[in-house]
C-alpha cells in the first residue's frame, strides 16, 4: 500500500494573504521562500480527528487546527503577547506528550503551539 509520506502544505484563506502571511513570519518566525517553502525541523507530527461539536478549535466555524511544534512554549507565547498577538491566557500540560498553548491569528484563526515532552 502507498502511503503519504508527510504534510505537504497547508492552506487559509485570508482577506489580506500577504498581511497574514507577515504574521506567521513576524510573530511564528515561519520564514518562507518566495514559493511559500518552509524547512521545518524534523519532529513528530499529530493527526487527530475530533467530534463535530468540539469546542477546542475555538469557533465551531473553524474546520480545522494548525498545531506548531515549539521549543520554549513559555518564551513562544511571551513573544506573541509582546507582539500584540491573541493569546488564551490557559495553557494544558498533557504527562507524557507536552505543553500547549493557543494564539488566534489575524484573521481569527486558532492556532495550537506545542512543546513536546
Amino acid at each position: 500500500m502507498e502511503r503519504v509520506l508527510g504534510i505537504g502544505g497547508y492552506f487559509l484563506r485570508a482577506g489580506d494573504p500577504q498581511a497574514l502571511s507577515a504574521w506567521y513570519r513576524d510573530c511564528l518566525g515561519l520564514d518562507t521562500d518566495e514559493h511559500g517553502l518552509w524547512r521545518q525541523e524534523p519532529g513528530d507530527t499529530v493527526f487527530a480527528a475530533f467530534e463535530s461539536g468540539t469546542d477546542y478549535f475555538g469557533s465551531r466555524t473553524q474546520q480545522t487546527m494548525l498545531n506548531f511544534r515549539v521549543r520554549d512554549l513559555d518564551a513562544m507565547l511571551a513573544q506573541l503577547r509582546a507582539k500584540g498577538a491573541d493569546v488564551d491566557p490557559e495553557t494544558q500540560d498533557m504527562e507524557g506528550v507536552g505543553r500547549f498553548g493557543w494564539v488566534t491569528d489575524p484573521d481569527g484563526n486558532r492556532i495550537e503551539l506545542w512543546q513536546p515532552a
